[in-house]
């Protein structure tokens, strides 16, 4: 996980879906650190099609990870 200038995390890894039906969500593990990062705005890029692809994502983080299960939130700002 890098930071951009304007503090933007740099993640690149797969895209999986976790979570059961009805609660399910898209996540990213980022390579580098091997963190599970949840997906608010994946829709707006049409990130769910692109299930277990590479991508390299700007993002912002919207909320710290709180413990097994609950990790953290970031908000797509571009995909490259």
């Amino acid at each position: 996980m890098g930071c951009a200038q304007n503090g933007d995390l740099e993640l690149e890894g797969g895209l999986y879906v976790k979570g059961s039906e009805p609660h399910t969500y898209l996540v990213i593990e980022d390579q580098k650190s091997h963190k599970i990062y949840k997906i608010q705005n994946a829709k707006r890029f049409k990130l769910g099609q692109r299930q277990k692809e590479i991508v390299k994502l700007k993002a912002k983080l919207v909320k710290k990870a709180i413990g097994p299960g609950f990790p953290a939130v970031v908000e797509v700002v571009e995909v490259k």
